[in-house]
């Protein structure tokens, strides 16, 4: 199945969607067959649609049927899929948490929680993180959330190009973070690691060893089930260290 991707859609269109009034009806003026329906509602329903039930039951039709009306009247309001998902995209980013820092704040903090309002949006949110979105869409809440995180490294020794990369490198640390514990979640909805080792262990035991593996027995010994917030801590700490080292600060 093709990965779904922002930008897909028509970009004009798109681009008219995401910037209109808070409360716009259909393009032009036109309001729709059933009264009282608006383009926000409409992005409001797909984004509770996804949010339960993930971005693969995203359908146009199963979003007609949550808002009560027939598939050709959502498409009064929005062209498609495509430039639905970039306007789903930008209103999550409209309204996610964005914690103003104190004055004379440490950088380290400021990068820190624009990691964690990032890895909590992708929790409330779990469809995003599986949205390819190499060309995200331009709309109030794409760029408010950028100017917004771009200040946490404003100021701390970096170029304009280097604060992009660095901001880019640490979503994509956040992203792989909130991939990777998902599909953990998954994994014991369907079957506990207490459960799924009590099945693999004999087999493992015979074929396995520290003799054959000795630094994966020893290692994976020590570790035991993989832990999201133990690699979340030591990853972050590590992608702010490589930062502390290319602005040459050693500060903790």
């Amino acid at each position: 199945m093709a990965k779904e991707r922002s930008g897909a859609g028509d970009p004009v269109r798109t681009l008219e969607l995401l910037w209109r009034e808070p409360g716009q009806g259909p393009a032009g003026g036109r309001r729709g067959p059933r009264q009282g329906l608006t383009v926000d509602a409409v992005v409001s329903a797909a984004i509770a649609l996804a949010d339960e039930e993930g971005a693969a039951a995203l359908t146009m039709r199963a979003l007609a049927q949550r808002l009560g009306v027939t598939p050709m009247t959502v498409y009064t309001y929005v062209p498609g899929k495509a430039e639905l998902l970039d306007l789903m995209l930008d209103e999550a980013y409209l309204h996610m948490d964005r914690r103003e820092p104190a004055d004379q704040e440490p950088w380290r903090l400021k990068v820190t929680r624009i990691a964690d309002d990032n890895r909590d949006l992708l929790g409330r949110h779990p469809w995003i993180a599986d949205l390819a979105a190499t060309r995200p869409p331009l709309g109030p809440g794409v760029i408010g959330k950028y100017e917004h995180e771009l200040a946490a490294f404003d100021g701390i020794g970096l170029t304009d190009a280097e604060m992009d990369a660095a901001l880019t490198h640490l979503l994509g640390f956040v992203h792989a973070n909130a991939l990777a514990a998902a599909d953990v979640a998954e994994h014991q909805r369907q079957q506990s690691d207490d459960e799924w080792w009590a099945l693999v262990a004999p087999l493992l035991e015979r074929a396995m060893g520290p003799r054959r593996y000795p630094l994966a027995d020893r290692v994976g010994s020590t570790v035991g089930a993989f832990d999201p917030e133990a690699v979340w801590a030591f990853g972050l700490r590590c992608v702010l260290d490589g930062l502390a080292h290319r602005i040459g600060t050693d500060t903790p």
